[in-house]
């Protein structure tokens, strides 16, 4: 029996990644809640004084809301996220050569982030939109929320709106996650590219501060290049749909709410905390996965090296 051992490549990708979400879940949360809160976008406030107005009503635990809908999906949503990249890569390499161009890894970026949009992303960012909109104190318990933690509010979304409630939005996530990661996947190898070629070996690994650079740069790109997006979905999925309201008039009534009633920065509000929260955390994931893929792919397994063939 033939037996092929390959890098466990994208399981890598989780473990940073969870311990990112926890470090900088209160920015995201912060961002959210002004961009979800009718009496917060009445006002220009940064998203310090709306953490703080946040923490004064409703207790710190309060910055944390929607944390176990995103630790829940975290690791299926990496594990899908870079095993379907690099399936989508190795369809559009070069069949003599095994190169991939920038417009191969943009595309492979591009449908990897529509992947996991659809397999995970919405039914997780609706669930935790859910549980950040709500207005409730934390320590107090008779105050009682509709939802009490992601478990519960995905069981009473289903009962009350029907499953497919829970992939409202789906066309403004896969098109933000898609744009996310083709930004970021096509920015980040072309700047280890640059880097790598710089180097006295072409072929050595890149020290961990030029990674924590390139992925702290690459991570920032994506937030830049889709924020009116992720303001119009983040709204759409806060709330029931209306009924006999399609998803594109529904998509095209909020963003024409928010221009003529907020002008045209409201597409950016969230901008600063969102970029606060990705960016580091996009430029430890890749610090940490290349040094322990590096690990994996030199150390053999079960005494067979890595890419080889066992009888």
């Amino acid at each position: 029996m033939k037996r092929y051992h390959q890098s466990p490549n994208a399981a890598l990708k989780a473990c940073p990644s969870t311990r990112g979400e926890f470090s900088f879940r209160w920015i995201h949360y912060a961002s959210g809640r002004r961009l979800n809160d009718p009496s917060l976008q009445a006002k220009r406030r940064g998203f310090l004084t709306t953490g703080a107005e946040i923490i004064k009503r409703e207790s710190p635990l309060a910055l944390y809301k929607g944390l176990g809908a995103v630790t829940t999906g975290i690791v299926p949503k990496m594990a899908i996220r870079f095993t379907s990249f690099e399936w989508y890569k190795s369809l559009a390499a070069n069949e003599e050569t095994g190169v991939v161009s920038s417009t191969g890894t943009f595309l492979a970026g591009l449908t990897a982030g529509v992947t996991e949009a659809v397999a995970v992303v919405t039914p997780m960012e609706v669930i935790k939109i859910r549980l950040q909109a709500q207005h409730h104190s934390m320590i107090d318990p008779l105050d009682i929320p509709k939802y009490r933690n992601a478990a519960h509010a995905l069981f009473t979304v289903v009962r009350e709106e029907g499953v497919l409630a829970l992939y409202r939005g789906v066309s403004l996530t896969a098109l933000r996650q898609g744009s996310n990661q083709a930004v970021n996947f096509t920015a980040y190898t072309k700047l280890k590219s640059l880097l790598q070629s710089i180097q006295a070996s072409p072929t050595a690994e890149l020290p961990s501060y030029q990674t924590l650079l390139i992925g702290l740069i690459s991570g920032a790109m994506g937030p830049l290049s889709n924020a009116p997006i992720d303001t119009i979905k983040t709204r759409l999925q806060k709330s029931p749909a209306m009924p006999g309201e399609t998803a594109l008039a529904r998509i095209v009534s909020i963003a024409r709410d928010m221009y003529k009633v907020e002008g045209s920065r409201a597409f950016y509000k969230g901008i600063t905390p969102r970029i606060m929260r990705v960016a580091p955390g996009q430029a430890v994931t890749f610090t940490v996965y290349e040094y322990l893929k590096a690990r994996l792919e030199a150390a053999p397994a079960d005494g067979v090296r890595v890419g080889e063939y066992e009888e």
